[in-house]
């Protein structure tokens, strides 16, 4: 599967990431939610494949969306022989960060065989992401305390060296006051916890842990990066109301009170990453438009060719006096 379909979903999330980029700065989320799910789909409806998104965004915000079971995928005669995919899809992560011209907006997906991925509604997750040195030091269930220290034992360092990335909500008030009872710094963010599971399982980003509640397509699709990274998060869906409930136990959760580890959310055996830059960030740099066509700075990774890839593509007008510059 990642041999063949690798390279089509690096043009899929090139492709939203350019739509999502004409609409920066306009203060509509939802137009440019909008602009980077149609370029999805129908980039991704030109791939040779039998798709079906397992967990995607915007239930929760009532966004433009790929909906959880929509089909996506070449559309040819049934009884085809493609590959049986599961996708899990963030068509913009950062809709505010490109609404408003901020830095670190991505558009990301993750694919794998059937069954490979967690299949879940779009709600709430709660988690804790460490990077490979800290693998198996952490607790989802222990107070933040203990996790800080076991990070800050196998760093070899103080706790009030760390840095841990929280997403800057009303929801994390006492979380946020716990991480500074211990002395460890924070980097507070206003979206885009996708983008800060990834640095933490990079060396030289700075960044230590990513604590707190976020979308779980997010935590899948971290899951599915960390699983290529060697990194681990621990999480748990947040279950807000019986309705709620109701729904996961038909999608086949029967325990809502699980903590599923990295190998949980995404366990598949070929995992394809693919992520590209909106707007400029510490992970990816943003799409640039100049006169002879457009720039892309992208991240695909494969967990069986255990291969990471930083893919920087000019995408040339169409015009005979084109001029491509270093």
């Amino acid at each position: 599967m990642e041999q063949d379909l690798s390279r089509e979903f690096l043009k899929v999330v090139e492709e939203a990431a350019i739509a999502a980029a004409r609409t920066m700065g306009t203060g509509d989320r939802k137009f440019s939610d909008h602009a980077a799910v149609e370029a999805m789909r129908s980039i991704m409806d030109t791939i040779p494949m039998n798709g079906t998104i397992v967990i995607g965004e915007g239930e929760r915000d009532e966004a433009p969306m790929l909906y959880i079971g929509e089909k996506v995928g070449k559309k040819t005669e049934p009884g085809n022989n493609y590959h049986e995919v599961d996708i899990a899809v963030d068509p913009l992560e950062g809709t505010n960060l490109c609404a408003m011209g901020a830095a670190g907006a991505i558009t990301v997906l993750a694919s794998s065989e059937r069954g490979g991925l967690l299949h879940a509604p779009d709600c709430y997750m709660e988690k804790i992401i460490v990077g490979p040195s800290s693998k198996g030091a952490v607790n989802l269930d222990a107070p933040v305390k203990e996790n800080l220290r076991s990070i800050a034992k196998r760093l070899d360092r103080g706790v009030e060296n760390l840095v841990i990335i929280v997403l800057d909500r009303p929801r994390h008030a006492q979380l946020i006051q716990e991480i500074r009872e211990t002395g460890a710094r924070i980097r507070l963010i206003g979206d885009g916890d996708l983008s800060a599971g990834i640095s933490v399982a990079l060396r030289g980003t700075g960044v230590h842990a990513v604590m707190g509640i976020g979308g779980a397509p997010e935590g899948v699709l971290t899951a599915a990066a960390l699983r290529c990274l060697n990194g681990e998060i621990q999480a748990r869906l947040v279950v807000k109301d019986e309705k709620l409930a109701e729904r996961m136990q038909q999608m086949g959760i029967k325990d809502l009170k699980r903590v599923y580890s990295t190998e949980d959310l995404a366990p598949a055996k070929n995992i394809v990453f693919a992520a590209t830059g909106v707007t400029d960030g510490a992970l990816l740099k943003g799409v640039r438009f100049f006169g002879d066509g457009v720039r892309t700075h992208s991240l695909v990774m494969n967990l069986s060719e255990r291969k990471v890839r930083f893919v920087d593509t000019v995408h040339l007008a169409n015009r005979p006096d084109i001029k491509v510059r270093f």
